[in-house]
């Protein structure tokens, strides 16, 4: 599993941050995150509402370009090892310089030249994608959706919304997401991960995404799995971590098969992988082993994937080759 050639579009930049990184990263600064930290190195968290807040723990060491470009390193490293060809990572602005288009610049020149170096190294290919944070708020999200469309083009190739989708609705946003539209930016929204079929609804009809983080409990609604799978939306299906945090019980009740099976095209992620304990290689081993997926259905996942994602035709030609075309 760990040789198959993998594309994974719903990477959380931060989130992918090993929690030996960030150990290391607060000891050079002097920042005592110990309460984030389990006896085993691991992070500790209790839920979901708790793993964000550990989450903004963990990255308040990180504080300048060069902190980034050393996460960047590290996080393609990781994933090239499980791998992984092609990466979609999301980035927010709000961590890295805090809304200022002149000092989101700065960090994304960092996280680029070093996602360029590990393209040579490493033969993996990574773009980005800004996310607004939901609970931040609709007002904080503005100056996020500038920042985006300030610097969108063959790298930065979409716009989406992660954080706490219980906190506001999705058109709240839409202020947001039209300016990141009209640059260009390709869109994604994080819904059905915790507020229900009904959140996933609502995405869709308040943002118009192409794609949809998690949107697993459109399971509950059969008539909505039905429009995700007639309008070609894509799930960015994450079944370790909803399996990890409790969305559902175990990787029998996820519905990442079901959803295949009545044509709704699906895509396998890691989300926040050392908070999750798993990799691109974990989920596939644990996705053969509870359903039976063989070569021939990663290959097709593989290619979903491929086909659903933000980057431009030459890159994609590139990465097609790779999957054997």
């Amino acid at each position: 599993m760990k040789d198959l050639p993998k594309i994974e579009l719903h990477l959380h930049h931060e989130g992918a941050a090993p929690p030996a990184f960030i150990r290391g990263l607060a000891k050079e600064k002097g920042v005592d995150l110990s309460g984030i930290f389990r006896d085993d190195g691991s992070y500790a968290y209790r839920d979901f509402w708790h793993f964000l807040s550990v989450y903004e723990a963990a990255t308040s060491v990180l504080q300048t370009p060069e902190d980034y470009a050393r996460l960047t390193r590290a996080v393609l490293e990781e994933s090239a090892e499980n791998g992984v060809i092609y990466s979609e990572t999301f980035l927010s602005p709000d961590f890295c310089g805090g809304g200022d288009v002149d000092a989101w610049r700065d960090y994304l020149h960092a996280i680029r030249e070093t996602a360029d170096a590990a393209e040579r190294d490493l033969g993996i290919t990574l773009r980005g994608i800004v996310t607004c944070i939901r609970h931040f708020g609709p007002d904080r999200a503005k100056p996020i959706a500038e920042c985006a469309a300030e610097t969108a083009g063959d790298w930065l190739v979409g716009f989406g919304m992660a954080g706490d989708e219980m906190k506001g609705k999705p058109g709240d946003f839409l202020w947001s997401f039209d300016c990141a539209r009209e640059a260009g930016l390709r869109i994604t929204v994080h819904a059905g991960e915790w507020g229900g079929s009904a959140s996933v609804r609502d995405a869709l009809d308040a943002l118009n995404p192409e794609r949809i983080g998690h949107g697993v409990q459109a399971i509950d609604d059969l008539a909505l799995v039905d429009r995700i799978a007639e309008d070609g939306i894509v799930l960015e299906c994450c079944p370790g971590s909803n399996v990890t945090l409790g969305v559902f019980p175990s990787w029998r009740a996820h519905p990442i098969e079901t959803l295949r099976e009545r044509g709704v095209k699906v895509t396998v992620s890691t989300d926040d992988p050392p908070f999750f304990h798993t990799t691109m290689t974990a989920e596939y081993e644990n996705l053969a082993r509870t359903f039976g997926w063989d070569e021939e259905i990663f290959d097709q996942i593989a290619r979903t994937s491929l086909d659903a994602a933000f980057c431009d035709a030459a890159t994609k030609e590139k990465i097609a080759k790779k999957l054997g075309d």
